[in-house]
């Protein structure tokens, strides 16, 4: 199936890993320091000039930390410093797992909301063909790949990144629910559903993070609000540009969302997602 027939047809329907830190916080420390350190060679300056000198010295190496231009972050950087930061952050507990989405149609903004409950249940508002505003029931279980997919699975996935990946690889699933790449043992939509919408608990979600770190062509587009914008290929012809705040370990808003149900919603600029477990009743 053709990739971008793929999603229109979605529319219709333990302790933080030193080798991700070191690796993170080393590169960035390295383009932080590296040009100030090549600045400090050079003469030595007359004993009268040493009090200015070293002022000096301090204001180059300040600039240099602070500048976007001398401490470029890259995409995998990004990513594994969200990984880092998932292993730290509860994921949080309620009753329901509530998810909102909003994007902008017609400078109008839609809003749509579903709650599910520990035992499966679900409830949306503004789902497709329901009266807007109303929540209503909604039996769309959770799934990955196209397969269902519950919060006991979830909470069974791996939490080293080659194990996470080698699971979902032998997970059921839908081909004809999943990108060409996927299909071909990429798995990047799954990794990316794993740390945007499911309740994936902090581990797994570090380890997504992290697995999707090593994924071909992530680059990184700069710093916008919410966080750093990343441009991740999905096929030859299609990628995903997504903002991640690394130090939050979240996905703030994407121009295609992958959903919790399998699904995918696309946008000509972005839609903002908000996931957290609440103990309000959906209303």
């Amino acid at each position: 199936m053709d990739d971008l027939n793929a999603v229109a047809s979605l529319l219709a329907k333990p302790e933080p890993s030193a080798e991700a830190i070191t690796r993170s916080r080393g590169r960035l420390q390295d383009r932080m320091t590296r040009g100030s350190a090549r600045r400090r060679r050079g003469p030595l300056l007359p004993a009268l000039g040493m009090a200015v000198a070293a002022a000096a010295a301090v204001a180059v190496i300040v600039t240099s930390v602070v500048s976007p231009a001398a401490a470029p972050v890259s995409g995998r950087d990004v990513l594994l410093m969200a990984a880092t930061s998932a292993e730290h952050i509860p994921q949080g507990t309620g009753t329901y797992w509530h998810i909102t989405r909003t994007w902008l149609i017609s400078d109008t903004p839609e809003v749509q909301e579903s709650w599910t409950a520990r035992d499966g249940r679900r409830w949306s508002r503004n789902g497709p063909y329901a009266t807007p505003g109303a929540v209503v029931e909604d039996s769309a279980p959770f799934r990955l790949m196209g397969a269902e997919i519950g919060f006991e699975e979830l909470e069974g996935l791996p939490a080293d990144p080659a194990e996470l990946k080698k699971r979902l690889a032998g997970l059921p699933r839908d081909d004809n629910a999943m990108m060409s790449a996927d299909r071909q043992g990429e798995l990047v939509s799954p990794l990316i559903t794993l740390i945007t919408e499911l309740p994936t608990p902090a581990q797994v979600r570090s380890a997504a993070f992290e697995a999707l770190a090593a994924t071909p062509g992530v680059t990184n587009a700069g710093p916008v609000e919410g966080g750093q914008e990343l441009v991740i290929p999905l096929t030859e012809s299609l990628e995903i540009r997504m903002v991640v705040d690394p130090e939050a370990a979240r996905v703030a808003r994407a121009n295609i969302l992958l959903t919790s149900e399998g699904g995918a919603v696309m946008s000509n600029s972005f839609i903002s997602v908000h996931t957290e477990w609440t103990d309000e009743r959906p209303r």
